[in-house]
């Protein structure tokens, strides 16, 4: 069975739809290039819980978590599939490694998880599964969350994901205006550790990257990389993507393995 390696990517805001964004193309592009996975686990920065939810759905609502942009986007629909008992098989992998998990039907797919779907499989008829983030968790605990989740990979699983590399939403510049110097550096010294495959650093991340706090007030958007990372189970990283847009919007993503 083919090997898909776990993913992270910036998904950026919902207009990344419709708007210039080289992003959409290279997700399409990516997906693309693949076999089809069996069925797909993501874990979006807006699916926040205090506890790991594993969550499935008969089929899935389309939220549209957002407010403020064009009509257009808010006629776009992802009803996916999901399922159950891959839903039950990822639940007992968390609990068979020491986590606690919660396994929960959902209503619907937030913004962070059908947006790239949407574009990277836009017939909705690969099963679905979501794994929340836990904001009030540090970035270890969501690498042990992927790695729980690591074999999956090999059986045709695609693990993804989906947050943001910076999120200071205090800074957007408009379309076209240059990357902020510390949301670059912040970027540029992620980049280098995930291709070097230095997740001690990477977890370390709060002390020791650049501008750490100005790119990140909170957390939520940076943890699912770590759950990537995870899944990865110390296989090296490589750029899918990288860019800036809006200023201080880092859209970097990357294949892990």
């Amino acid at each position: 069975m083919h090997y898909f390696a776990p993913l992270f990517l910036s998904h950026g805001g919902p207009d990344v739809l419709i708007n210039q964004s080289p992003a959409r193309h290279v997700w399409q592009r990516y997906a693309a290039s693949l076999p089809r996975p069996r069925a797909i686990v993501i874990m979006s920065a807006h699916n926040l819980a205090r506890e790991p939810v594993v969550g499935w759905s008969p089929r899935w609502q389309t939220v549209y978590d957002f407010g403020g942009f064009p009509r257009e986007l808010y006629r776009l629909q992802y009803p996916a599939v999901s399922s159950a008992e891959l839903a039950g098989q990822v639940h007992q992998r968390l609990q068979a490694a020491g986590l606690p998990a919660h396994l929960m039907e959902a209503d619907g797919l937030d913004h962070g998880a059908w947006v790239p779907l949407l574009m990277m499989y836009p017939e909705g008829d690969i099963p679905v599964i979501t794994l929340s983030t836990l904001p009030r968790h540090d970035a270890r605990s969501h690498y042990l969350l992927g790695k729980a989740l690591a074999g999956l990979a090999a059986e045709g699983v695609k693990i993804i994901g989906s947050g943001s590399v910076t999120h200071n939403l205090y800074a957007l510049g408009a379309p076209g205006t240059p990357a902020q110097p510390w949301a670059q550096a912040f970027a540029d010294w992620v980049a280098d550790k995930v291709e070097a495959g230095n997740v001690d650093s990477l977890l370390a991340w709060r002390e020791l990257a650049p501008f750490a706090r100005d790119n990140h007030p909170t957390d939520e958007h940076l943890l699912p990389l770590f759950f990537a990372l995870g899944a990865a189970d110390g296989k090296v990283g490589r750029s899918l993507h990288r860019g800036i847009e809006y200023a201080s919007v880092t859209m970097d993503a990357w294949v892990l393995g």
